[in-house]
């Protein structure tokens, strides 16, 4: 039997090496925001051609401007396309629509938005709205179907697979925007449900083990005792999220690559995370009452 709770410190060590690792990519370079946060241009152009993203940035690669961070998206039957690109002058725009008028025959405009930084600043703060109610929902949840500090434990486990995800990114040095939020909120989801099954199965075990004097042993049971069902709905999960990043083409791919990264940290933290700190907490509280 996996010893998860007598190894919690290596487990909680390895989380701990990750998350610094990306505190210091963030304090050496910060975080690489994309235009839906710091502002930007968005172009929607008609082609009398289907076209791909990748022959659009070769085609754009001919204005001598530095588009290597802009998103270009094939919309529709791919004769329209959706450029995000940093704030662009009016020059920059006539330029961009020239080049491909050159290279396709002609470019309708069909839209031309400037995104501002206080539209990005209000973004920033939904994101992080939405990210808390999200957490204070769970916490209440757990609590009142479980035991407080199993909320707390829970709630812990959910902020470690939104560091891990957002640690990962910033050492790859990967866009932070929209979708990076959508696939969090998405990973905080998946993730609970995991930890629901484990506290559920303690829940049950102390229901005929109520005595603490083996509580240890009882956790490794249910962990054990769900791992099997833990691992076989995260790989199944796992190998779709994984044709859609190598197959899904760019648009999505670091949408996909969060929610690998997320879903992995997220089975990750409801074996050896949250099951693991809440026991600890329970032995520590045992040892004080005991002392008192």
């Amino acid at each position: 039997m996996i010893p998860f709770v007598e190894k919690r410190g290596l487990w909680f060590a390895i989380s701990l090496i990750i998350i610094a690792l990306g505190l210091v990519s963030f304090l050496i370079r910060g975080f690489n925001l994309g235009i839906d946060f710091t502002g930007g241009t968005i172009l929607e152009r008609g082609l009398p051609k289907s076209v791909s993203a990748k022959e659009v940035r070769e085609v754009l690669a001919e204005t001598g401007m530095d588009l290597s961070s802009a998103v270009i998206q094939p919309m529709g039957d791919g004769r329209e396309v959706l450029i995000r690109a940093h704030a662009l002058s009016t020059e920059e725009i006539r330029l961009i629509d020239s080049t491909l008028r050159e290279a396709y025959g002609q470019a309708q405009v069909r839209r031309t938005e400037v995104v501002g930084p206080t539209i990005g600043e209000e973004l920033v703060g939904q994101s992080m709205i939405a990210i808390l109610l999200a957490c204070l929902g769970v916490l209440a949840y757990v609590s009142v179907r479980f035991q407080p500090s199993q909320g707390v434990a829970a709630i812990i486990a959910l902020i470690h697979d939104v560091l891990v995800t957002l640690s990962v990114f910033v050492v790859l040095g990967k866009e932070i925007n929209g979708p990076f939020i959508a696939a969090l909120l998405t990973v905080i989801g998946y993730s609970i449900n995991d930890t629901i099954v484990v506290f559920d199965r303690i829940r049950e075990n102390l229901q005929f083990s109520p005595s603490r004097k083996d509580l240890v042993r009882l956790v490794n049971e249910s962990i054990h005792q769900t791992l099997t069902r833990t691992i076989n709905t995260s790989t199944t999960t796992l190998i779709v999220v994984m044709a859609l990043f190598l197959f899904g083409g760019t648009t999505i791919k670091d949408f996909t690559l969060a929610l690998l990264v997320g879903l992995t940290a997220g089975t990750y933290s409801s074996i050896f995370i949250a099951s693991p700190l809440w026991t600890a907490w329970r032995l520590q509280k045992d040892r004080d009452l005991a002392a008192a």
